[in-house]
């Protein structure tokens, strides 16, 4: 099966072909004779029912410098001249990012859209995880001071960090006596609109903060990333460290629970955070990564698994 695959993502000139989930999806769809296509978010077109993008045909190799190369654009029908197409822009999860959900979701009906659109729309990582509270550290969605401070008395650290942030940019820890707590809330407040998240503050996130993929529901793999020195957070991004894993018991009753879920909403390639081996922090949906660590350390081949589902579920649409 040789499938038209339209990769909606951020440059190619920017990324870090060592460590890109994506560059490693695109990899792994060519070697299996998959035709590439490139564009960004901001690319996409509509009118009179047809979802199109200027779109450059690509070939990828790992070779740092020269890892794409770029054929003439041309201009791709969505719905009609791609079997598949890739939403993998990084967020912020903005409205950029939901109007090109909005966009996509017109076309779900004759392309496969991974993750599935409307679903991505409907599911921010630190939103889609309070379904699944119970296996959750204790936690507050606000942007009252008065909130937090109640907060912070009843559980002694906490973290603050934004709603719909991504690679563990913009998280803050506060301690008990909450100096700046007041400050860090007006900054908050003032940069963006939405409520913030507030958690209380897990000490075990220096054992690591682990990283389990799952693939149209099933586990795939994990790594544990490790916080850098004087560091909170273990976000790869950030400066973390990667190391081998297995998961505990609960982390597997985790992934038992939300795999059935993930699949019937059609989120195909889903990343989730847990602490400590049982706190369920986020549920990855828009972009997630860690594919090109847990293969090296696993001796796996992620990417032939999600396009082996991707595979299966054009094949079942024909």
């Amino acid at each position: 099966m040789s499938l038209a695959v339209a990769v909606q993502m951020d440059p190619l000139d920017s990324i870090n072909i060592a460590g890109d989930s994506t560059f490693a999806l695109m990899l792994s769809g060519q070697a299996r004779g998959h035709r590439l296509f490139h564009y960004a978010a901001e690319d996409l077109n509509y009118a009179d029912g047809r979802v199109w993008a200027k779109a450059h045909p690509v070939t990828v190799q790992r070779v740092a410098g020269s890892h794409f190369e770029f054929g003439e654009p041309i201009s791709l029908d969505l719905g009609e001249d791609a079997d598949v197409v890739l939403m993998r822009q990084d967020p912020p999860f903005d409205l950029g990012y939901i109007t090109a959900t909005h966009l996509l979701e017109r076309i779900a009906h004759k392309t496969l859209i991974v993750n599935d659109p409307a679903s991505v729309r409907n599911a921010p990582e630190k939103v889609f995880v309070l379904d699944y509270a119970h296996f959750m550290p204790p936690t507050l969605v606000t942007r009252s001071l008065d909130e937090a401070r109640a907060f912070l008395a009843k559980h002694g650290e906490i973290v603050v960090k934004p709603l719909h942030g991504n690679g563990g940019k913009a998280i803050f820890k506060v301690g008990s006596d909450g100096a700046n707590l007041s400050a860090l809330i007006e900054v908050f407040n003032t940069t963006w609109r939405e409520p913030h998240m507030i958690q209380a503050f897990l000490p075990d996130v220096a054992q690591g903060d682990k990283r389990i993929v799952l693939v149209d529901g099933e586990v795939a793999g994990a790594i544990n990333r490790l916080p850098g020195a004087g560091e909170i957070r273990s976000n790869l991004a950030v400066g973390g460290s990667a190391v081998k894993t297995e998961l505990s018991e609960t982390e597997l009753a985790i992934c038992a629970e939300l795999g059935p879920e993930l699949k019937k909403r059609g989120l195909l390639f889903v990343g989730i955070d847990v602490i400590g081996g049982k706190w369920l922090t986020e549920i990855n949906v828009t972009s997630p990564t860690g594919i090109v660590a847990i293969d090296r350390f696993n001796g796996t081949d992620t990417g032939a698994l999600i396009w082996a589902a991707i595979e299966a579920k054009v094949a079942a649409r024909a």
